[in-house]
């Protein structure tokens, strides 16, 4: 149960930073590249204090710090740029449906092969990702806006598989966006255009609290979930992203993306009750 709550709070975290990049860059309060490196900074200093009053100690040049800092600041630069163009629900698809199929490629490449089921429950998520992204009255999704978020997928999958490896979450995370603060500066810094108070604040509020805290609580969680399960249960967010932001965004939710919902729903469900009845029956 612990670990379901810790899961959720986590999921519920990365659908909120699709809810307040959409709504700081679309709504023109901040241009995505000072987004960007507000966001990376506000991580930057909250897991810093954190680190600091824990008076515990980390390694910022290490070898795996390298894989951690340029992924994250591909993802950072990435996702920002996408939400130009793209709805918080249908971005947080393309994220998330990218990372699904690099992380499935790279479990099944390492020899961590899904079993029957679980293959089954992510081909029904797989299906409603497709069902979502299907073109409909208004068109597809927006050619640049989705090979941005492509890209911030591709991003997302390495962090993701390079934080297995940390002993200590906190301090990687910590480190990570320490360390990617100076790569997306200098790429992006000369990009920045337009800045507001409410730009800064929405930023500060996605790189302090859903991102750093949410990556740090992500990495204590991946540890303890079956390899070919982390990326099965991030296909929840887009689904999460989606619902809050027809509510709060006043963005489209059509009969199609309820449908869609439900088939990555019951996805996630088969796929994750296919480890416990595995150990029941042992």
């Amino acid at each position: 149960m612990r670990l379901f709550l810790l899961t959720s709070f986590t999921m519920i975290a990365f659908a909120a930073n699709s809810l307040l990049t959409r709504l700081a860059v679309d709504g023109a309060f901040i241009d995505p590249n000072s987004f960007a490196i507000i966001r990376v900074l506000a991580g930057a200093v909250t897991l810093g204090i954190i680190m600091s009053a824990r008076r515990s100690q980390m390694r910022l040049f290490h070898r795996s710090r390298a894989i951690g800092a340029i992924s994250l600041a591909i993802y950072m630069a990435g996702f920002s740029l996408a939400y130009l163009t793209l709805d918080a629900g249908l971005g947080a698809l393309i994220l998330f449906g990218v990372v699904q199929m690099s992380m499935f490629g790279h479990a099944t490449i390492t020899g961590a092969r899904p079993t029957l089921r679980q293959i089954f429950g992510a081909s029904l998520a797989f299906v409603g990702l497709m069902l979502a992204l299907w073109p409909g009255p208004g068109g597809q999704a927006d050619l640049p806006g989705a090979a941005f978020m492509t890209i911030a997928g591709l991003g997302w999958a390495a962090y993701t598989i390079s934080g297995r490896a940390e002993v200590d979450p906190l301090a990687a995370t910590t480190a990570n966006f320490i360390l990617c603060l100076p790569i997306v500066s200098v790429v992006l810094l000369a990009f920045t255009v337009n800045t507001t108070l409410t730009g800064w604040a929405l930023a500060v509020l996605c790189g302090g609290v859903t991102s750093g805290l949410g990556y740090a609580l992500w990495y204590s969680v991946l540890p303890r979930l079956p390899q070919n399960l982390a990326p099965i249960v991030q296909l929840s967010v887009p689904i999460i992203a989606l619902v809050a932001g027809a509510v709060l965004l006043g963005e489209t939710l059509s009969l199609i993306v309820v449908l869609a919902a439900a088939l990555v729903v019951c996805g996630i469900a088969l796929a994750i009750t296919s480890r416990s009845l595995q150990t029941r029956r042992r």
